[in-house]
């Protein structure tokens, strides 16, 4: 170990107490005063569980000790996004109206991670019902990035991302509907990965309601954390069937056969004309795949026709639009209706995101149009596994831009972005994570790099439906290169 115990990867903790060096008493201790050292100035922790925290670690140590069989993250501390419920501990999704929520029940994934044996400490901050790029809200104030406090460490998975750079906790567990693990993961330097398709139950997740219990359409909950191998460790314990699923079907992940770089045949997309990214981010890319063909792998740039911004933007937004609408009110439907009527006026006055209008419209459409939408997305779905025939991974941005100044004006659309020195629309920063999102597939954000203005940037490693375990080999794969990892923000 060549860094400091809060810096440890969660493999290495675990070793660690494995070998009696450490207890798990000692580490969440340690944990704990790391947060109230340096949270004051990033407000990543928004809820301490301390007495109990304490007594979980000592139960842990004493069945270590025993020699009784533990879970595969038996006495490790880990912090929770504010949108799992965690019993006795708040959960308020960022909401006033939720402020006083203490669930009796755990969500799914926190019930996987106690039985694993992983110990809660904290809650991370959220945006407002989990609904921004940037994590703010009037419960808890802003979350600031370890990288500059003057930026945001992106949403809605923040507070996660954050507490992560800032060696708060050695793993979280996010969730992604328009982005929410890749982009705060990109703007903090840390790993993250968005999985297939239902992999991980949301049951449990704010929003929906308190006591929802049907799975989203295009949300998934990911692990997060400093290392592709605890990525993949987190990703087995979260993973697998609802209890009552269980009667039919266990998880079974295609095993991964990437063993080396020379062996991966990777796929280029980096480029799109509807969502320009920034140049320095463009040649840390570039270079990242002359120094993949150089060392073996078969690297190709990707021209499928599916592969357009122009083609999925419209579908994603649509897909997305008719999901929120779910908990909107009849006045910000008419709005959003005299958006989409308004469309062309409005471009000719400024940036559009590409398909905003059919977020729009999705919000009023009914179900019979909802199903034409949703049928595209299927026949997508089908047509991707064209490209995974010939590559097996997709390389391509998670954002335009790195960490983008706070900005906190409402309504969303009036903030903007630079890209490139030119003015673009906020919500090109839904553009990139949008194919994954979409059509169900695993995603696996990478930091790769640091920018000269001292901000971290990650690559996004996309795959097939269900091969999320070939992701996260190509992501450590890449790690073990030194081509990716994580890196201490300067003062942490």
């Amino acid at each position: 170990m060549d860094h400091p115990l809060h810096y440890c990867t969660a493999q290495e903790l675990v070793r660690m107490m494995d070998a009696g060096k450490l207890t798990s008493e000692d580490l969440t201790r340690a944990l704990l005063d790391r947060i109230k050292t340096h949270n004051p100035s990033l407000n990543a922790v928004v809820a301490l569980n301390e007495e109990q925290a304490l007594a979980e670690a000592r139960e842990a140590d004493r069945l270590r000790q025993s020699g009784s069989p533990g879970g595969a993250l038996l006495g490790v501390p880990l912090t929770l996004k504010d949108s799992w419920q965690v019993p006795g501990m708040t959960c308020t999704s960022g909401a006033p109206v939720l402020a006083g929520h203490y669930p009796d029940h755990p969500a799914d994934i926190v019930q996987r991670l106690l039985d694993a044996g992983a110990i809660v400490i904290g809650k991370t901050n959220v945006p407002f019902f989990t609904s921004d790029i940037q994590t703010y809200n009037e419960v808890y104030g802003t979350t600031n990035n370890p990288w500059n406090r003057e930026r945001t460490p992106g949403g809605s998975s923040g507070g996660a991302a954050a507490a992560l750079a800032a060696g708060m906790t050695p793993l979280e567990v996010g969730s992604d509907l328009a982005g929410s693990i890749r982009t705060p993961t990109h703007f903090c330097g840390v790993f993250g990965h968005k999985p297939s398709r239902t992999l991980v139950s949301f049951r449990g997740h704010v929003p929906g309601p308190p006591g929802t219990v049907s799975q989203p359409d295009l949300a998934e909950g990911g692990p997060m954390a400093r290392s592709a191998r605890d990525l993949e460790t987190l990703l087995t314990v979260i993973a697998g069937p609802r209890p009552h699923q269980a009667r039919s079907w266990q998880l079974a992940m295609e095993p991964a056969t990437l063993e080396s770089l020379e062996q991966a045949r990777v796929g280029l997309w980096f480029e799109d004309p509807v969502c320009p990214v920034d140049h320095e981010l463009s040649n840390g890319y570039r270079r990242l795949s002359d120094n993949l063909a150089e060392r073996g792998a078969l690297v190709t740039p990707l021209h499928h026709p599916l592969l357009s911004l122009k083609r999925i933007m419209p579908v994603y937004f649509n897909l997305l639009g008719s999901l929120l609408s779910v908990d909107m009110t009849s006045q910000q439907k008419r709005r959003l209706k005299l958006f989409a009527l308004a469309e062309k006026p409005l471009r000719k006055m400024g940036p559009m995101t590409h398909g905003m209008a059919e977020f729009a419209r999705g919000t009023s459409q009914g179900h019979g149009r909802w199903m034409q939408w949703n049928e595209t997305r299927e026949k997508m779905r089908e047509q991707v596994e064209e490209v995974f025939r010939d590559v097996d991974v997709i390389l391509a941005p998670v954002n335009p831009v790195t960490a983008i100044p706070h900005d906190q004006r409402d309504p969303q659309y009036r903030r903007q972005i630079r890209v490139n020195g030119e003015t673009r629309p906020y919500h090109d920063q839904f553009c990139w994570i949008a194919l994954a999102t979409l059509l169900g597939l695993p995603a696996t954000s990478v930091p790769i790099g640091v920018t000269r203005e001292g901000l971290p940037y990650n690559l996004q490693i996309i795959g097939a439906p269900g091969r999320d375990l070939t992701t996260l080999a190509f992501a450590r794969l890449l790690e073990d290169g030194g081509l990716a990892g994580f890196q201490q923000p300067p003062g942490f």
